[in-house]
C-alpha cells in the first residue's frame, strides 16, 4: 500500500468540473483580470485576480475552490500560492477556461466588453513599432527613436512590473465604460 505524503493537486477537466459544480461539491475561483472577466466567465466563479491574490483570503471551509484562468499558466502560480500558504489540497482546471469552452460548457459572454488591455497593450506597441520603423526607413532615420520609445517602454514595464501604457489605456472612454458595468453579459455555449 502507498501512502502518499505533501499536498496534492487535482487537474480537473472541464467535464469533472461540470459535475462537481452540479453536485456543489466545489466552488470556482478565476485569477485572471477584471477586463478578461468582464468579456467573459465561467458563471458563479469568484473573481480574486492573480495581480492581487491573496491566498490567505481564499476560505477553506466548505466546497474546494477550483482556480482557474485562460490557459491554465495564471492558475498554476495560485496553486502554488496555496500550497506555499499550508494547503494539503488544491484543484485547478486543466487548460482553464479554453478547456472549458473546448469542451462545449457555457461562458457569460460580454460581447460588448473592449479587448482585454493587454492585448490592446500588445496592439498598440505592435502598431508604435511597425511605424517608426517604417517611417525611418522609408522617410527619415530619426522615426527609428519612436520603434525605440516603445522597447524602452517594454524594457521598463519588464524590470519595474508597471506598464505606462498599459495605466493609460486603462482610463481611456472604452475601458471606463466597460469597467463601470454598463454592458450586460449573455450566456453562450461556444464562443
Amino acid at each position: 500500500m502507498t501512502t502518499r505524503t505533501g499536498p496534492i493537486v487535482f487537474d480537473l477537466s472541464a467535464l469533472e468540473l461540470q459535475a462537481l459544480l452540479a453536485r456543489g461539491e466545489a466552488c470556482l475561483v478565476d485569477v485572471r483580470e477584471e477586463d478578461e472577466q468582464r468579456a467573459e466567465r465561467i458563471a458563479g466563479a469568484e473573481s480574486m485576480p492573480l495581480s492581487r491574490f491573496d491566498a490567505r483570503k481564499l476560505r477553506r471551509e466548505g466546497p474546494p475552490p477550483v482556480l482557474y484562468c485562460r490557459s491554465g499558466r495564471r492558475s498554476k502560480e495560485a496553486v502554488q500560492a496555496l500550497l506555499r500558504e499550508g494547503w494539503g489540497e488544491v484543484h485547478q482546471l486543466s487548460g482553464g477556461i479554453e478547456s472549458w469552452k473546448a469542451a462545449g460548457l457555457p461562458v457569460e459572454r460580454n460581447d460588448r466588453a473592449p479587448l482585454p488591455l493587454m492585448r490592446q497593450v500588445q496592439i498598440a506597441i505592435g502598431a508604435g513599432v511597425l511605424t517608426g520603423c517604417t517611417l525611418g526607413f522609408l522617410v527619415h532615420p530619426g522615426f527609428y527613436g519612436l520603434a525605440a520609445f516603445f522597447g524602452a517602454g517594454l524594457v521598463f514595464a519588464g524590470l519595474s512590473g508597471t506598464c505606462g501604457l498599459a495605466l493609460l489605456l486603462e482610463r481611456m472612454p472604452w475601458n471606463a465604460r466597460a469597467a463601470a458595468g454598463r454592458a450586460t453579459p449573455r450566456t453562450s455555449a461556444r464562443s
